[in-house]
């Protein structure tokens, strides 16, 4: 290894739990909509876009359903039955057999959803609030608005967490290394945390102890599977109007939960902080992640609009221990290779993001190896 390979902070071996990351480039969950049909199940083109990213220094899978209900989009992958199980121990496999690392993303989207989804039924929600977005629903329907949810009933909400319990204990009998909980983007958990989307009167809802008491519960759910050291929960503070699920006191909400998967003893915190460009990204942390950042116990996740650079400096600043990357990795299957000679970057396909084939998934070019 040379000098400046074991100088550069991106490239320090980081201990998470009782995993060691050899980096700190690490894969973003990334919806690609890919998933065989029927059955949302990932398939062999799946195992072989993860593998050609095994050298990230952690792997987080594209969003999975830990139930039918939690369904929103169309060709996402589920983690609820033995043939998904299947199809993801291909991907674990394939990854861990080029040395990679890699946990599943446990996720319900709650409101963000239709009723195309669910023969009919209205999705859920903690209160029967519309986001008001837009759902992809298969390449011949295109996009349409989200429909109304019906109320989670209070009886309802403990089999809600059992669904997360579930997903974790599939998660496990599929190969993976570790999971990640989904708490951001709009979906079920952080529909619980919003005060704009969950207006519940009962013991979760109202105050910032009653509205994050859902979130802690699967958190401790899925810890009781895997252990605290290999669960992780992403959280995106403060960015909540994407999908309505806007939330008044951020502060005040993420200072307890926080506190709360503290207590819980999670490894990690996947924390989206920017939306945007990487030339728009703010060159300071926000006073909120600043505070995620001092409480949380475990390791600090920075995850929006980085590249190599505002990486290394996040990582040398003591900002955060490890950066995610989303499109840069879908684009660069061999992305910490480029990061570490500082090689030009393949430009990501935007018209091939969601749905289709090999095309703009497994066909991006690695760096030519022998050349050097």
């Amino acid at each position: 290894m040379s000098d400046s390979y074991a100088s550069d902070p991106l490239f320090r071996p980081l201990q998470l739990g009782s995993s060691s990351l050899p980096n700190r480039v690490l894969m973003s969950p990334m919806t690609r909509s890919r998933a065989e049909q029927p059955g949302d199940r990932p398939n062999e083109l799946t195992a072989r876009y993860y593998a050609q990213r095994a050298s990230a220094g952690l792997i987080i899978t594209e969003a999975s359903q830990v139930s039918p209900q939690g369904k929103g989009y169309a060709y996402t992958p589920g983690i609820h039955d033995d043939e998904q199980v299947a199809g993801w121990r291909r991907v674990t496999d394939a990854v861990h057999a080029n040395g990679g690392r890699i946990a599943l993303q446990l996720w319900h989207v709650g409101r963000m959803s239709h009723v195309d989804f669910h023969a009919g039924e209205a999705p859920v929600a903690p209160s029967a609030i519309n986001a008001n977005a837009q759902i992809f629903l298969g390449k011949e329907q295109g996009f349409a608005p989200t429909s109304t949810p019906r109320e989670l009933t209070r009886a309802e909400i403990p089999s809600v967490v059992d669904q997360f319990r579930k997903g974790a204990e599939q998660a496990k009998a599929a190969g993976f290394d570790g999971v990640e909980i989904h708490a951001a983007n709009g979906y079920l958990l952080q529909q619980f945390l919003s005060d704009s989307a969950n207006h519940r009167s009962d013991d979760y809802g109202g105050s910032v102890a009653k509205r994050i008491r859902f979130a802690v519960e699967v958190a401790e759910a899925v810890t009781e599977v895997w252990g605290g050291e290999r669960v992780g929960i992403r959280v995106s503070p403060g960015l909540g109007s994407m999908s309505g699920a806007e939330e008044s006191d951020p502060v005040e909400l993420y200072t307890a939960l926080i506190d709360e998967l503290t207590r819980v003893g999670l490894s990690y915190v996947d924390v989206i902080e920017f939306f945007g460009a990487p030339k728009d990204r703010p060159q300071q942390p926000s006073e909120l992640h600043s505070l995620i950042r001092e409480r949380f116990s475990g390791a600090y996740f920075a995850n929006g609009g980085y590249l190599a650079d505002s990486a290394r400096r996040a990582i040398t600043a003591g900002w955060a221990d490890a950066v995610l990357f989303g499109s840069p990795f879908l684009a660069n299957p061999d992305l910490p290779e480029r990061f570490r000679r500082g090689a030009a970057l393949n430009p990501p396909r935007q018209e091939s993001f969601f749905g289709g084939d090999a095309t703009g998934y497994t066909d991006y070019p690695s760096l030519d190896w022998a050349a050097e």
